[in-house]
């Protein structure tokens, strides 16, 4: 393990303590537990991220799937300014 030298304000550096104290470790072992959680994360993120933008099937709609979509879009527009849908200006 590496050590690492940080600065804060006296404040939050109080209250690091306070919380430890709380928690039952120390300030040193909370940091490190939060900067590893944060490490977690960020790897789970970038993995989802990367499985989503490489499953092109979430980005195509069969064709069946778009008409409806565009026909019921339509149907809204039209009801919006108080015709049917299919009816002329």
């Amino acid at each position: 393990m590496k050590n690492l030298t940080i600065t804060v304000e006296d404040s939050v550096l109080e209250w690091a303590r306070i919380e430890a104290a709380r928690r039952g470790t120390s300030v040193s072992r909370m940091v490190g537990d939060f900067m590893a959680e944060m490490m977690r994360r960020e790897d789970a993120y970038e993995r989802a991220y990367l499985a989503w933008r490489t499953d092109e099937r979430s980005w195509q709609a069969p064709a069946a799937e778009k008409s409806i979509a565009r026909s019921a879009s339509t149907s809204r527009a039209s009801a919006k300014n108080g015709r049917k849908a299919g009816e002329g200006a």
